[in-house]
């Protein structure tokens, strides 16, 4: 069977991945990542391939990593070293693990409190508890023919193609087209079980975060919880209601800076920028994999919205950026899309020449904040100021629709009028049992002309192809 990594058709039964042993590279990957606290290297997959691999290989540079234009950015798996006060509260994690019955809600205050859950082996141990999970009740994945069936089958292979980034350097090339596979069952198991969910782009992103951390099978037990909860919203048949929810971040931006608010509002510069933040929960958007597991702790036991408190906290956190850029919607909108590279500090020039910005986001300072904006002002408390924006900005895109056809109107109108000066001539020299039979033979005569052009233009062009 072709693996993903050699076709469109890529599923289940690779050299190191099989149906019956749904988590068999779980522990590779970890073994991969204590490889390369080692060595410290960042290179791409791609320095890893031999040059036939390269050549058979289809995920290479002509395959698009955007997300509505943001793209993806490269995850470095370096290691974080381990406070003492961390280390400690492993051991306080590891002692609520041991007893009966568990203790989630301290967990959960855990899981938010600063550091998160600190390493990926508690994480594997914790992350399914925190949703009140079973992991012993494990279902079998669809078979073969149910997968390739799916309307979303091809999508999805394409957008897991585009993952490269988010897979540990170093990995083994049979093994990362394994991990790849199981990223894509994983996805179509959740969206085959739950009919009226819709994939969207960036679900994957989320995807391989918990597939890297604890493998499929509970992975899919947290997908699941994931999108008929938290994401849910987002796998609409269409985007109006995540559209909608962006706006949210506009009021809190007013309540936290009102002149940085007027000055976005005056860019133009909207919502997108943060709509990748939003569908990926920042999965896609930032290069420490730690940051990323990091937020992952915080959001798996945060109310759905909390990203675009989060959002909105950012957003005033780079204030001096945004100010010093230029008052509209390009320069504004490159400058927040561009999480991974905030805020600019000094650049820095690797090995191989690649400028590298680096990204030191205080997020344990951000993520406070965030929660004590949430507590300030829950969602219900903006929500009809969210309603009168979107209904704000409704009215202006009809009063801007109604413009453009009055513009489009007045041009035809003018035309018209033109066409009728025109033949408003012909009663003067020709008279009016006449002037119908005329029009008709202007017209033939038109026609024909026309035709006979045509056909001696054809007849040059298939000289000249004989000679």
């Amino acid at each position: 069977m072709a693996n993903m990594g050699s076709s469109v058709n890529p599923i289940i039964n690779s050299d190191a991945c099989n149906v019956q042993d749904l988590n068999v590279n779980t522990a590779k990957v970890i073994e991969c990542k204590d490889s390369f606290k080692e060595s410290h290297k960042l290179e791409s997959y791609r320095n890893d391939f031999s040059p036939q691999d390269k050549s058979s290989n289809p995920i290479n540079e002509n395959i698009p990593t955007s997300l509505n234009g943001s793209v993806a950015t490269e995850l470095s798996f370096e290691e974080v070293p381990v406070s003492k006060a961390f280390a400690k509260k492993i051991l306080e994690i590891e002692l609520i693990l041991s007893k009966k019955p568990l203790d989630v809600i301290k967990l959960k205050q855990l899981a938010a409190s600063e550091g998160g859950l600190i390493n990926d082996d508690i994480r594997r141990k914790v992350w399914p508890k925190l949703l009140g999970l079973d992991t012993k009740k494990a279902m079998p994945p669809p078979s073969e023919e149910e997968l390739l069936a799916h309307p979303e089958y091809h999508q999805v292979v394409l957008d897991v193609n585009r993952s490269l980034k988010r897979f540990p350097p170093g990995i083994p090339y049979d093994q990362r087209v394994a991990l790849q596979d199981q990223l894509t069952r994983l996805i179509l198991r959740v969206i085959i079980k739950y009919p009226h969910l819709r994939y969207y782009q960036g679900y994957h992103d989320v995807a391989v975060t918990f597939l890297l951390v604890v493998g499929e099978s509970d992975a899919f037990q947290i997908m699941e919880v994931l999108s008929t909860e938290h994401l849910k919203d987002c796998m609409e048949p269409t985007m109006d209601k995540t559209s909608r929810l962006l706006n949210f971040i506009y009021p809190l931006i007013q309540r936290l800076h009102p002149t940085l608010f007027e000055y976005m509002e005056r860019s133009g510069v909207g919502t997108m920028f943060c709509l990748p933040w939003f569908l990926t929960w920042y999965g896609h958007s930032l290069n420490q994999y730690h940051d990323v597991v990091r937020l992952y702790d915080f959001f798996l036991v945060s109310p759905p919205l909390m990203p675009l408190y989060l959002a909105a906290i950012i957003v005033v956190h780079r204030q001096d950026e945004i100010f010093c850029a230029d008052c509209d919607m390009a320069g504004i909108h490159s400058l927040l899309s561009q999480l991974a590279n905030a805020p600019v500090v000094l650049s820095q020039t690797t090995e191989d020449g690649e400028i590298k910005i680096p990204d030191d986001l205080p997020f344990e300072s951000l993520l406070k904040k965030a929660t004590k904006l949430y507590d300030d002002y829950p969602p219900n408390s903006i929500e009809s100021e969210v309603t009168d924006r979107i209904n704000k900005e409704l009215q202006l895109r009809r009063r801007d629709d109604k413009r453009r056809q009055a513009t489009r109107h007045i041009a035809q109108r003018g035309w018209q009028n033109r066409l009728a000066a025109h033949w408003a001539v012909v009663p003067r020299f020709i008279p009016r049992p006449l002037q119908v039979r005329y029009i008709l033979v202007t017209a033939t005569l038109v026609g024909l002309y026309a035709y006979f052009r045509m056909a001696d233009a054809l007849s040059t062009d298939n000289v000249l192809l004989v000679r």
